[in-house]
C-alpha cells in the first residue's frame, strides 16, 4: 500500500467537500474503511501517523475500523499516535477512539496511563483522564471499572489546569451510572483538592443526572 500517496488521497477528497464538518469527512471515512479492510494492519498503523497533521481523528478511525489493526497497538504505537496533541480535540479523540480503547483491551498497562498522568505536558495528563472515558461509557463498548477510574483521578485531583479540570469532571460523570456511591465517596474524600467546577458537575450528575441542571 502507497501509505502516503493514500494519505495524500484522503486529504484531497476531504478538502473537496462542500462543508468539512464531522458527518461528511466521516462519510468519506467509512469508504476508505470499506476499501482498507484487506490491507495489513501495519499499513493502517502507518497512515494513522501520516494522517496526523492533517486528519488526526479520521486516522484514529480508519485505524479503529480495521479488522485487525487494534490488535498491534502497544504503548510505543499508541504514543506515538499522540504526538502533536495539542487541543482538546486533539486529545479527546487519541483517548477515546485509540488509548482509552487499548487499555480497556489490555494492549496498555495501567502504569502507562499513570505516567501520563504525572506528566508536564497538559495535554498527556487530560489524556490520562479522558482514557478512562472509554472504560465506562456503556454507548462505546464500556463495562465500569471504577479501581482504575478513580487511581487515574486521584492522581490528577489536585491539578488546576483548566483542561485537566474539565476532563477530570468528565470522567467521574462517566463513572457514576456505574457507582454512584464510589464516585460520591471520591468526591467527599478529595473536598479540599478538587477544583470547585469538577465537585459541582459531578455533584450535579449524582443529584439530578445533569451536568448542569436547568434552575
Amino acid at each position: 500500500m502507497d501509505v502516503a500517496g493514500l494519505a495524500n488521497e484522503i486529504d484531497q477528497q476531504i478538502r473537496a467537500l462542500p462543508e468539512q464538518t464531522t458527518e461528511p469527512v466521516r462519510r468519506v471515512r467509512c469508504e476508505f474503511s470499506k476499501r482498507l479492510q484487506g490491507e495489513p494492519a501495519e499499513d493502517l498503523l502507518a497512515l494513522g501517523q501520516a494522517l496526523l497533521e492533517r486528519h488526526r481523528w479520521v486516522g484514529y478511525e480508519l485505524i479503529a475500523n480495521h479488522p485487525t489493526a487494534m490488535q498491534l497497538l502497544d504503548a510505543a504505537e499508541v504514543e506515538r499516535l499522540g504526538r502533536g496533541m495539542d487541543s482538546w480535540w486533539s486529545v479527546d479523540a487519541f483517548a477515546r477512539i485509540i488509548s482509552g480503547p487499548a487499555w480497556r483491551e489490555g494492549l496498555l498497562q495501567d502504569d502507562v496511563i499513570r505516567r501520563w498522568a504525572e506528566s508536564d505536558d497538559r495535554w498527556w495528563r487530560r489524556a490520562a483522564l479522558v482514557s478512562t472515558v472509554a472504560l465506562n461509557d456503556r454507548s462505546r463498548g464500556g463495562t465500569g471499572d471504577t479501581m482504575r477510574t478513580l487511581d487515574i483521578c486521584a492522581r490528577l485531583a489536585p491539578d488546576r489546569d483548566d483542561m485537566v479540570i474539565k476532563a477530570m469532571s468528565w470522567a467521574l460523570r462517566e463513572l457514576v451510572p456505574w457507582d454512584p456511591d464510589a464516585t460520591r465517596r471520591f468526591v467527599a474524600d478529595h473536598e479540599d483538592i478538587l477544583a470547585a467546577r469538577a465537585k459541582r458537575e459531578v455533584r450535579n450528575k449524582l443529584d439530578t443526572g445533569l451536568k448542569n441542571p436547568k434552575r
